[in-house]
């Protein structure tokens, strides 16, 4: 996928640029996460943003490829006490100088992963979508329920200062209600080699459990609420690619206010945005899921910030969740529903009929 990089134009408040939910701890009072899975991700967004973070830092790894754990060991000073393989991963529980596992496995592992974390004493972050069902998610959930440790899910942009003014205009109806959102995240991926494009059992399915669940999460934070009801429709053009998975997929939201939200998601074109209509005007975001900056307008006004690292971000919200004991922000319960509305939509494509959800 290729990123865009616009110029920046005006900046957003202070407020919404330092993040007032994130605040500033001694040096001493840091939290060490090791990374579960070193692919793409990991390797190269999740460990170089530790640079940046400054409550957390990177004290070590769990990989199933040996090589893989010299090299981090080497590139990030790590102690070979603090690198674990999927086989002794259990014996994390007597490490204290970690106290949190990112797991940033293929979607069907999650659970299994993070329960196992849990289950040794460590908070968890996870990757999103949270897992391949709503029944596996639940069962995260409660893994750390009972343990007693805080779960995060991976939904980065909920931390970006952007994202974070879209929500402001949307929820607070500063141009009035809502009334539509478009929103489209689309990519050329259908020769990839990524187990993405090539195992629906890991991937739980095509484009909406990949990125079209940027979309989901989008309108949902957008107008504050969650939908109501749902339709939707799945294409396939090239027959002989995304074997047991769609291609792509468009569906539609309602919303308890009245709002609508138009949405779309594919692996066969190229689309980034977040349109949102309301009664005296418009907003969004333009590319809006990339992770590099974005370029937002309100009206006529465009607005971007200075370059924003996501995922420390997000990371340092964290870890002052578990260092004050306070709510995360995008806990179980937010992948969870957006679990459900996954669930939804591809029964609703399936079944050509508009589905209700109760919450």
């Amino acid at each position: 996928m290729k990123r865009r990089t616009f110029l920046r134009h005006t900046s957003l408040a202070t407020a919404a640029i330092t993040m007032p939910w994130i605040r500033r701890f001694p040096d001493d009072r840091k939290i060490g996460i090791a990374l579960l899975g070193l692919g793409n991700y990991a390797t190269n967004l999740l460990a170089p943003s530790f640079a940046f973070t400054e409550h957390c830092y990177l004290a070590g790894v769990v990989t199933g490829t040996p090589s893989k754990g010299k090299e981090w060991m080497a590139k990030y000073n790590l102690p070979a006490s603090n690198v674990y393989n999927y086989e002794n991963f259990d014996e994390i529980r007597n490490n204290d100088s970690i106290q949190a596992v990112y797991v940033v496995t293929p979607n069907a592992l999650h659970a299994p992963f993070t329960i196992r974390a849990a289950q040794a004493g460590k908070h968890v972050l996870c990757e999103k979508p949270m897992e391949v069902s709503v029944e596996r998610a639940q069962s995260m959930i409660d893994a750390c329920d009972a343990a007693g440790v805080k779960l995060q899910i991976g939904y980065r942009c909920q931390y970006d200062p952007t994202h974070r003014e879209i929500m402001r205009l949307g929820q607070e109806r500063i141009d009035g209600a809502v009334k539509v959102i478009d929103t489209n995240f689309s990519f050329y991926g259908v020769n990839g080699s990524n187990w993405r494009f090539t195992d629906p059992k890991l991937s739980g399915g095509g484009p909406l459990m990949d990125i079209g669940v940027y979309c989901m999460n989008a309108a949902r934070y957008t107008t504050g609420e969650n939908p109501v009801a749902i339709t939707a429709q799945s294409f396939k053009t090239i027959l002989d690619k995304l074997p047991g998975m769609e291609e792509t997929i468009s569906w539609q939201m309602e919303f308890p206010s009245g709002a609508m939200a138009n949405c779309t998601s594919s692996y066969v074109a190229n689309a980034n945005y977040i349109k949102v209509h309301a009664e005296k005007g418009g907003f969004g975001i333009e590319p809006a899921f990339s992770y590099d900056t974005s370029l937002a307008y309100h009206g006529r006004d465009q607005f971007s910030h200075p370059e924003h690292h996501q995922q420390a971000a997000q990371m340092d919200a964290f870890a002052q969740n578990v260092l004050e004991n306070t709510p995360v922000r995008t806990d179980g319960k937010e992948g969870w529903r957006d679990m459900r509305v996954i669930e939804t939509i591809y029964e609703a494509a399936r079944t050509g009929t508009r589905i209700k959800i109760n919450w």
